[in-house]
């Protein structure tokens, strides 16, 4: 199992993921980043646009494994690998 850290951000504003998550599987990764972008957008329910933002993976050495755009509030999704 490997610890992965899930950050987000619109180029301007940043999400720090100081801790970090296990992943059992990395095919799970993507799942956990759609929860991240659902958190970020409840705490920060001031944005109305979050088709800037973006959730950001890393594994512990810092290396970018992933980056997924938020699922946007209307209902469409899509992702990037």
């Amino acid at each position: 199992m490997a610890r992965y850290r899930f950050h987000a951000t619109n180029g301007h504003a940043f999400v720090l993921d100081a801790v970090g998550r296990e992943v059992r599987r990395p095919e799970r990764l993507t799942c956990r980043a759609s929860e991240v972008a659902e958190s970020v957008m409840g705490e920060l329910d001031d944005q109305e646009d979050w088709s800037e933002w973006s959730v950001t993976v890393h594994d512990l050495s810092g290396r970018r494994v992933l980056v997924q755009p938020f699922v946007s509030q209307a209902g469409g999704a899509s992702q990037s690998a």
